[in-house]
């Protein structure tokens, strides 16, 4: 019983304060939170974990919704499908969440995803710092809007991606297939790094 109370104080502590530092929840979150406190009083600590993860899970969507708004509209001359999140798909990843939109251009495709919290920015940082290991798999290091980025192009494949990480919390992957390095960089560029890096 005592492993159980040392477990959710810390878990309900953290989730009030994601409460107050998220703007506009849904009372669905609150009401969840406040179960958990409930069935945790009463000593119901299975219950309790339930519904303090479920706040958790709805915490999770309302960060990817606004991982989508970063996002960048189609530029001109390609169309785009609708942005996607998902908490859940971050598990592959080692861990946070995701959020992706595509572009089309005839038989050009680009792809955007941001990987929030995500471990894999560790590796990717130790790869920025050393310029040895970006060039040993064909990669350079490139600014982009004050961004340190990676970017491997293969002229002959016509694809390639960039990494950029922000504020070591934000992995922003640009990929794409039939296109131009400076299609790339062009979505690369539209990016939104300073609203991304103010996201709670």
């Amino acid at each position: 019983m005592s492993f159980f109370k040392k477990f959710l104080k810390p878990i309900c502590i953290l989730l009030v304060l994601i409460i107050y530092s998220l703007p506009c929840l849904a009372d669905e979150i609150t009401d969840s939170i406040n179960e958990g406190l409930e069935y945790y009083k009463s000593g119901d600590f299975t219950s309790s974990v339930s519904s303090l993860r479920y706040a958790t899970q709805l915490i999770q969507q309302k960060k990817g919704e606004s991982l989508e708004t970063i996002l960048p509209e189609a530029l001109p001359g390609w169309t785009s499908n609708p942005a996607t999140s998902n908490a859940a798909a971050g598990e592959f990843f080692g861990g946070g969440l995701s959020a992706e939109k595509s572009y089309n251009k005839e038989n050009s495709s680009i792809s955007i995803q941001i990987l929030a919290d995500s471990p894999m920015m560790q590796g990717v940082m130790m790869m920025i710092s050393n310029p040895m290991l970006v060039s040993s798999d064909g990669g350079k290091l490139k600014k982009i809007k004050n961004q340190k980025a990676v970017v491997r192009y293969n002229e002959m494949n016509k694809g390639g991606e960039i990494q950029i990480v922000v504020v070591n919390r934000f992995l922003v992957t640009i990929s794409g297939n039939s296109v131009t390095e400076d299609e790339l960089v062009e979505y690369a560029m539209a990016v939104n790094y300073l609203k991304l890096s103010r996201l709670p």
